[in-house]
């Protein structure tokens, strides 16, 4: 298998702040036959197999994004309660809710005991200086955060490990490991596989499970959560 994460079927959209997430250029262009791909479904679904599975809590850093937003609701609507340190977020993530009943599992805490964090953009220092020891940090964005504790787990950025069926991969970026590649990237290229016609861009979002599981069925594989080695 021979491909690019960039055909004139689709274009991948890295920005995730551009033209609010590709929407006004697809508005701009109506007649556009070039699908755009944000990747954030997959981005989604990545971060969310990446939970330990015996997590019932898990703390919020960062930025908040179409990919952190979409994180926490769908792990709230699982029953893991979210932590959230900032008000502001808390705030926003709450109002993103509207008058769901799961968002009773998003709390307002300052407590940082919790051993499973999310992490994005944003990500401070003083954060990660006041997580236990064995803390988790699992992020939710394209650039991964700086690794300051020696006493903590760092999983990669949203991301598969390519098929052995696809040729000439080396690495995306240069914080991946070789043959593994970011979920946007995966995003782009299982959305041309599939034959999907739809734009995923903007606030809207293609289904988490129907692209996670046609990632797996093309031969993409999720990556093991370091929970053994630190770096």
């Amino acid at each position: 298998m021979q491909l690019s994460t960039c055909t004139n079927e689709f274009k991948l959209n890295h920005g995730e702040d551009l033209n609010r997430y590709g929407e006004l250029y697809v508005q701009k262009y109506p007649r556009l036959k070039t699908k755009v791909v944000d990747g954030s479904s997959l981005a989604v679904a990545a971060v969310l197999n990446s939970i330990p599975k015996a997590a019932t809590q898990v703390l919020h850093r960062g930025n908040i994004s179409k990919v952190a937003s979409a994180v926490v609701l769908n792990l709230c609507q699982r029953g893991i309660q979210v932590a959230v340190p900032s008000e502001d977020d808390y705030k926003k993530l709450k109002k993103s809710f509207g008058i769901r009943s799961d968002r009773n599992n998003l709390i307002l805490s300052k407590s940082y005991s919790i051993k499973t964090w999310l992490v994005g953009d944003g990500l401070k220092e003083e954060d990660q200086k006041k997580a236990a020891e064995g803390t988790l940090f699992i992020p939710f964005s394209q650039f991964p955060p700086k690794k300051l504790r020696r006493d903590c787990f760092y999983h990669s950025i949203p991301a598969m490990a390519a098929p052995a069926s696809l040729e000439n991969v080396d690495s995306c970026e240069n914080w991946l490991p070789r043959r593994v590649m970011s979920a946007w990237r995966v995003a782009g290229i299982v959305h041309s596989l599939e034959g999907w016609d739809e734009h995923e861009c903007g606030y809207t979002m293609s289904d988490i499970d129907k692209v996670w599981q046609a990632s797996i069925k093309h031969g993409f594989k999720p990556l093991a959560v370091a929970t053994h080695s630190k770096f």
